[in-house]
Parts: C-alpha cells; structure tokens; sequence
C-alpha cells in the first residue's frame, strides 16, 4: 500500500474529493433542469445534456495540457487553488443560470480553467516511488469514488428545495477547497524539476511526446485509454437520464444509485487495487478492470429491474482498476520532470474523448428510446470497452513496465 506521508497528498485528494462531490450532488437534478430551462422532452434534454458535458471537454481538451506545463513551471500548488476556483465559478454560474445558454458557458469555462484529475495526478507523482504509483493512483481514482458517495445522496436530499440548490453546495465546496489549498498545500515539484514553459509542447501531441518516445508500447496505451474513455462517458452522459426514462426514478433514486457506485468503488480502491497490482502487475490488472467495466455496460444494456442494476454495480466495481492501473504505466515512462505534461496530456485526451464520447452515447440513447431499445448506449460502450480490452491484450506486453523515473 502505498504511503501518504507528504501532507500535499491529503490535500490533492481532498481536492478531487470536493470535485466530484460537486458533480455528483448536481447529478439527480440534471434531467429536471435540463428539461426545464430548455423546454424539453426527456429525448431531446438527454442531447442537449450531451452537449452541455462536451463544451465542458472542449475547454478541458485545449486548457489541460496547458495547465500541466505550468504545473511543470510553476508548481502544483497554483494549478490546483485556481482550478478549484474555476470550479466554484462554475456552479455559481449554474446556481442562476435563467436558461440553458448559461449553463453552457458556466460549464466551458470551468473546462478551461478547472482541470483537478491532471495536477492532483502529477502532485502523487511528483512524491511517490515509481514502483507505488499504481496504487496510489488507485486513491487517486478512490477520492472521486468516495466524492460519489457522499455527493449524490447529499444532492438528492437537497433536491427537495429545487433543482437549483446542489448547484449552490456544489460553489461553496469548491471555494472551501480552494481556500485550503491556498492555506495549507505545501508545494511538491521540486525545484531542480522544473522546466521551462514551453508553448509549443502545451498541447496534445507536445504533452504525450515524452511517453511516446520510450517505446514498449507506449501507443497502445494512449489508444487504449482513449477508447476506455470513450466508452466510460456512457455514466456522467446518460446515467440519470437512462434511469428516469426505464425504471421511472425519481432525483433521490438517482442519487442513492450513485452513491453506491461510490461506496463499491471507495472498497475497491481500499481493498483491491494494491493487492491487485502486485498480483498481477499493471497490465494484468489494467485488463481485469477493462474486461469487468465492459462485462457490466452490456449487463446494463438488457437490464429490466432496478434490483439488476444494483447487482452489476458489483462486477463493475472492479473496473476501477484501469484508470491507476494505465496510469501507473505511462507514469513509469515518464521523467520525473514531465510528470505535470503526462498527466495535463492525460486530462487533455479525456477532453477530446469527452467532447466525443457524450455526443456519441447520448445521440445512442435517444435513438433508442424513439425505437424501444433503450440500453442502446450502453450496447455501444460495451463494444468500445472491448476494443480497448483488445489492444491491451495485443499491444502492451507485460514485461515492459519498467521506465523513467
């Protein structure tokens, strides 16, 4: 298991907690507002919430890698404060948005400016030994679970004074976290780490440069995180959506489903991750978690009963082994001083894949409720997740996971 006994990693975590709180206590109430604001059916407000998730991935994607290289210039703890600022900007924006043009630019701007996973990554980084990362990544990943728990139980209680209000605990989350890590983080990159920033590497390309060129297979698993991606938007983009419309779930439903999902993935992290990794190295354990994300989509697709959705949500826990498990082996191929790029570059590809990835499952869903099958989306990010499963098995192999440090 690995230690934690900088205090800058309680914080980053702390951070990525608060994060997905805010999401997630504004999960249950997305379909009403949605609905609302834009005089909408449930069909047409599941693409329009598309859209709304990828203006937020189109800042993240052009914003993230520029981040990592001030991150790399300036230190982690800058990046973090104004991300968390971005955020707490953001759900105030939402807070009184009078119609949906304003939640589209609250959430392009918190894209821009509100990229958390990449600095609090390159903060374990910057202060874990190599041969730990994997598993502290997978705290990395606990933290967000953890914030599932706690955020949509809270936003379907706080529901009940209007879909409004999570918005409201979700800006002041934010600005609490943004004033501890002023307060209290201690910086992590350390002063004969830091590089020059440089323009022409902040961008998507210029941050995965340095992973590419160690080899061993080094593409393979920026393609395989990239379709993982891809299939993965299926939650944030139709969760709440796909439960309203097949088993008629009120906002608090949503938000209990939603925070087991956490509770599974915080056991995960706690119990599974380390053992896992040391079992099976990070490629095994890379593959486990993949072929158990894409076991639990296609079992979603035909589900009928709520008790069935309750049930996958087991098996798909373990699929909370990919994200430390890939991480941990582009990290190990990464220079000490590039950590910030690698993980600015790993944000970055989650924004392109997240701008992608919404509108693709989201335009799944509601062609399949108007044809009476509505695990379409799901069917469609089960047979993403394979392929990712596939060029793991192909394309990594597993005696070379040893790299830069």
């Amino acid at each position: 298991m690995p230690h934690f006994a900088h205090p800058a990693i309680p914080l980053a975590l702390s951070a990525v907690l608060v994060d997905a709180m805010g999401y997630g206590v504004a999960a249950p109430v997305l379909p009403e507002l949605v609905m609302r604001l834009g005089h909408l059916d449930l069909p047409a407000a599941t693409q329009a919430s598309g859209w709304l998730v990828g203006i937020f991935a189109a800042g993240q994607f052009v914003a993230a890698p520029v981040m990592g290289q001030l991150g790399d210039r300036f230190g982690r703890r800058l990046v973090l404060t104004l991300s968390m600022v971005a955020f707490a900007f953001d759900y105030g924006v939402m807070a009184l948005a009078p119609n949906l043009l304003w939640l589209f630019v609250g959430r392009g701007l918190a894209g821009m400016f509100g990229a958390v996973i990449g600095p609090a990554g390159a903060v374990i980084a910057d202060v874990t030994p190599p041969q730990e990362r994997s598993a502290a990544f997978g705290w990395l990943s606990g933290a967000w679970g953890a914030g599932f728990i706690l955020g949509p139980a809270a936003g379907g209680l706080i529901a009940g004074l209007g879909p409004r209000a999570p918005f409201i605990a979700a800006a002041g989350l934010a600005a609490l976290s943004a004033l501890a890590l002023f307060l209290f983080m201690r910086e992590t990159l350390a002063a004969e780490n830091r590089r020059p920033f440089r323009w022409r590497e902040a961008h998507l390309l210029g941050a995965f440069a340095p992973l590419l060129g160690a080899g061993r297979g080094a593409g393979a698993l920026i393609l395989a995180w990239a379709v993982w991606q891809l299939g993965g938007a299926v939650y944030p983009a139709t969760w709440a959506f796909w439960t309203t419309q097949q088993f008629h779930w009120s906002p608090r439903d949503i938000g209990l489903s939603l925070a087991y999902v956490g509770f599974t993935s915080v056991l995960v992290q706690a119990l599974v991750t380390g053992r896992a990794v040391k079992a099976l190295g990070d490629r095994g354990a890379a593959l486990l978690g993949v072929a158990s994300g894409a076991a639990s989509v296609l079992a979603y697709a035909f589900a009928t009963r709520s008790w069935q959705v309750y049930a996958f949500f087991l098996p798909g826990a373990l699929s909370n082994l990919a994200y430390p498990a890939l991480n941990g082996l582009m990290s190990r191929r990464t220079e000490a001083s590039r950590q910030g790029a690698l993980q600015g570059g790993l944000s970055s590809l989650g924004g392109l894949t997240a701008i992608l990835g919404p509108l693709i499952v989201t335009q799944a869903f509601a062609w399949g409720v108007r044809r009476g099958l509505p695990g379409a989306a799901f069917l469609l990010a089960g047979g993403l997740m394979l392929l990712a499963l596939g060029v793991i098995a192909l394309g990594v192999r597993a005696e070379g996971e040893a790299g830069p440090t």
